[in-house]
């Protein structure tokens, strides 16, 4: 692992090498907080950009994984989690459930386990760019693999 890379990276590197997934983050310091920043950045499709968001199903941390270019809807995901409410998590509690900052929370490698779910429609691609911890480190990465890892569970969520 590199000193040079930001704690929360080499955290997630060290989760990573844990599941024997070998990432390879790319630091942007300008920031990739947006799919549209993090796909400019990469020069790829706004459908290659697995953002990792982070929801409260009746008080119980979930995280979605969405394509770039979708929108999650909140009713869906309640649907496929069996939950009465399902709302965006706040900034605290987001750090609170992963040990990362909005931004850059990425799909697995949080201290507890938590539930993911993965929307359909990331199936359009191969290969899909994720956050690294920060929302300056973002790393390219099959989608089976990231969908292992994360141990995220396939579910129609988006709008």
């Amino acid at each position: 692992m590199s000193e040079h890379l930001p704690e929360a990276t080499q955290r997630f590197l060290a989760a990573s090498a844990d599941l024997d997934l070998i990432i390879e983050p790319i630091v942007f310091p300008d920031g990739t907080k947006t799919s549209a920043d993090a796909a400019a950045a990469v020069n790829s499709d706004l459908s290659q950009i697995a953002k990792s968001l982070v929801f409260m199903a009746d008080d119980e941390p979930v995280i979605v994984l969405m394509s770039g270019d979708r929108r999650v809807d909140t009713d869906k995901v309640a649907v496929a989690l069996g939950a009465a409410e399902v709302r965006r998590a706040s900034l605290e509690e987001c750090r609170d459930a992963t040990g990362y900052a909005a931004g850059g929370t990425p799909a697995f490698g949080h201290p507890l386990p938590l539930t993911v779910l993965a929307d359909e429609s990331l199936k359009r691609n191969e290969d899909v760019w994720s956050a690294a911890g920060t929302p300056t480190t973002v790393y390219p990465v099959n989608l089976d693999a990231l969908v292992t890892a994360a141990e995220a569970r396939w579910a129609d969520i988006a709008e």
